[in-house]
């Protein structure tokens, strides 16, 4: 499972794309019909190309609309793969086109045109296409908003689509047509990186914005007619004779608009080999269109295989999946092999397990201690208490969890981009230049003052919109939330023009005891906020949906649950101190498990230093282990020295010397055998033998929730 989300419906549609794409140069009703092939291979074939497009724009350059701080090196490194796949495809084409003369007469200009715009084979131009799109997207997002950006693509495309399908209306107009024919020196069609790519990009770019708000049954109308509409505008353009070229329809990007919101609701599991297999069908497919010719010839079957249009199609499309699934496989073994955040598999240098069925045992039991009117609004904030935000947010969303609260704004915007539904609330501060996201994501902001209601209010105002809040009361924490005796203010935030008020709650500071000065003021805190509830209604005012109780308020206080609970760190199996673990020992199940590979094993004398500083002297003769992980994974610096241990074999060893960045020693010299590429259990089971987040929230002096939400962005997660 990746962090990528459930996009299956991509995945399977990519495989879908390659096949049109591969119509679109066979032809394979052309035997049968004329306008049917047409039909086929220019209106329907048409979706395929601006398909991939749009899958580029939604998982390379979303960031760029969401941040403007979006990172360089991510888009250089597109760039550079998709240069490189680039590269291999003229290295696999070059004696096909040598044998077929395509730059037999070419001169240099030529060739740097076919290179930079035309591609050195005839379905090779989508390569560089790619980048020179991404490459102008991502310049036009440094320095312009979404909507700017948007516009400037669809201008882009109409100026496109004059040289395109449209271009008999102006060849006859001396100076646009002299404009275009100028052009055509540089770029033999206007289906490139410049007018064709950018509209489609950015349709990926912003698709996910409309998805929450877009109802299944409009989309399916809006294609319908907007398909309708490009079928009649392509056929009539046919009939005219103005065509150029055919890749570029008016309607086209409505259609793709709304296919790419039908294809994103489709919540299927994700499907590598068909994604790479797909890639793989549309470079091959040409070769294998000589293949089968070559093999019809040589067999005497030429009638059947290449003069019959729909066999000679299937022909190409079966031998051309063949070698892409053969491909696809050795592919995704590597990928198997090295691993990657939320793969299955522990092969890397170090990851995090997840128990999913520990996760459901954990959901199941705070559900049973709230009554059914209070529904888990779990906490997935600091990406889920370092257990991966995707991953658990997509499991509780189908444990039937519909809301969830995150910490600022770009979690919620990041859950979102991954499909996740339901309300977000984002709990802390999101500065004025961030609320764009709020509306875009259809995120809920908590109004943390009286001051801060009135910049939401006039955004909404400007933007002539309500702006969905729960508005905090701080009852006593004194941190976020407007004083719950400002009930004047608390009141009047209620009313604002721009506000949809769908929310109030506090933060009980000490619920995690019962103890009585504990009791006393968890109850002076309920208090305060049940009183401002009745003055609001006193005042005529709707009490919206009210959530008072986290963690330790479910397990001490539930009777106090409202409308919503914001389950946290139990959610996750564990409590802040080993303490607490025991008072409810047997309820909750730990979901995050730490593991790491022996990187080596060495002797170690009596008398040597190992590790920094020569923190660490032998006493004796040793055996020492390097393990795979360090502080910049989350493991806590102050374990080291015997502070801490980790299992290997289900024995501990105990770490020795200072912790490094990215490596860890541990004494092995009581566990016989050990090897590189072992494992090693940093928190969890490993025989009779457990570490717990709890144990290393004790050695280090501080409390699970950090160091769990501490846990490094590389390490792999991987859930079963």
């Amino acid at each position: 499972m990746q962090d990528k989300g459930r996009y299956g419906g991509l995945d399977r549609f990519r495989l879908f794309a390659a096949f049109l794409v591969v119509a679109i140069h066979t032809s394979p009703l052309l035997s049968y019909s004329g306008d049917a092939d047409f039909f086929l291979t220019r209106v329907l074939g048409r979706i395929a190309v601006p398909f991939f497009f749009m899958v580029t724009g939604q998982f390379v350059l979303s960031e760029c609309l969401l941040d403007k701080a979006c990172p360089w090196g991510r888009i250089w490194q597109y760039v550079k793969k998709t240069a490189l796949l680039y590269g291999i495809s003229i290295a696999l084409y070059m004696p096909l086109g040598i044998y077929a003369g395509h730059y037999k007469n070419s001169s240099v200009s030529g060739l740097l045109r076919m290179l930079v715009f035309d591609g050195t084979f005839y379905h090779l131009w989508y390569f560089p296409a790619c980048i020179t799109g991404v490459l102008l997207v991502y310049l036009m997002s440094r320095f312009m908003g979404k909507n700017a950006v948007t516009v400037m693509a669809a201008g882009l495309y109409i100026v496109g689509l004059f040289g395109d399908s449209y271009f008999g209306f102006i060849k006859n107009v001396p100076v646009i047509a002299s404009f275009y024919n100028t052009g055509f020196k540089v770029f033999s069609y206007t289906r490139n990186g410049f007018f064709l790519a950018p509209v489609f990009l950015i349709l990926g770019m912003r698709a996910e914005e409309k998805q929450s708000s877009m109802k299944g049954t409009i989309c399916l109308l809006g294609l319908f007619l907007s398909f309708g509409a490009m079928t009649t505008e392509a056929f009539w353009l046919k009939n005219l004779g103005v065509m150029r070229h055919d890749s570029m329809y008016l309607a086209l990007p409505f259609v793709m608009f709304f296919l790419y919101q039908i294809l994103l609701s489709w919540r299927w599991m994700p499907f590598r080999m068909v994604r790479t297999a797909s890639a793989w069908v549309y470079i091959l497919h040409p070769a294998m269109i000589v293949a089968v010719r070559a093999a019809a010839k040589a067999l005497g079957l030429e009638a059947l295989l290449v003069d019959n249009s729909l066999v000679h199609y299937l022909a190409v499309v079966v031998s051309s999946v063949a070698a892409a699934f053969v491909i696809s496989l050795l592919f995704c073994g590597k990928g198997k092999e090295h691993g990657g955040r939320g793969e299955k598999g522990d092969s890397g240098r170090a990851w995090i397990e997840l128990d999913r069925q520990a996760l459901r045992q954990n959901v199941d039991a705070l559900r049973k201690m709230l009554p059914e009117s209070c529904q888990l609004m779990p906490a997935v904030k600091a990406d889920a208490y370092g257990h991966g935000a995707m991953l658990i947010a997509k499991e509780l969303s189908g444990m039937g969890v519909r809301a969830f609260c995150v910490a600022c704004a770009k979690e919620g915007a990041e859950l979102r981009q991954q499909g996740i539904k339901g309300e977000i609330l984002i709990l802390g501060y999101t500065h004025p230049d961030q609320f764009p996201l709020l509306s875009r994501y259809q995120l809920t902001q908590t109004v943390v003052d009286f001051s801060y209601a009135e910049l939401l209010n006039n955004y909404g105002k400007r933007k002539h919109r309500k702006i969905p809040v729960h508005v905090g009361i701080d009852t006593g924490m004194h941190r976020l939330g407007e004083r719950g005796e400002n009930i004047d203010r608390i009141c009047e935030i209620c009313f604002m023009k721009h506000l949809a008020v769908k929310g109030l709650y506090t933060h009980l500071c000490v619920s995690d005891t019962l103890e009585r000065a504990g009791k006393e003021y968890t109850k002076f805190q309920k208090n305060i906020f049940y009183q401002v509830i009745g003055e609001m209604e006193k005042r005529g005012l709707e009490a919206p949906k009210i959530h008072l109780l986290a963690s330790y308020g479910v397990l001490n206080y539930p009777e106090l649950s409202g409308d919503y609970a914001r389950v946290g760190i139990a959610l996750y199996g564990v409590l802040s101190t080993r303490e607490d673990m025991e008072d409810w020992k047997g309820l909750f199940h730990p979901v995050l498990s730490l593991k790491a590979r022996v990187a080596a094993v060495k002797d170690l004398y009596a008398g040597e230093y190992a590790g920094y500083g020569m923190a660490f002297q032998a006493e004796r003769n040793m055996k020492i282990a390097a393990l795979a992980i360090g502080y910049a994974d989350g493991l806590p610096r102050s374990l080291s020295g015997g502070v801490g241990a980790v299992l290997i074999d289900g024995k501990r060893a105990p770490v020795i010397g200072r912790i490094c960045m990215d490596q860890t020693l541990v004494d092995v010299s009581g566990i016989s055998g050990v090897k590189t590429g072992d494992v090693a259990v940093l928190i969890g089971k490993s025989g009779e033998e457990e570490i717990s987040a709890c144990d290393l929230a004790e050695w280090t002096g501080t409390i699970s929730n950090e160091i769990l939400s501490r846990m490094g962005g590389r390490l792999r997660r991987v859930i079963s």
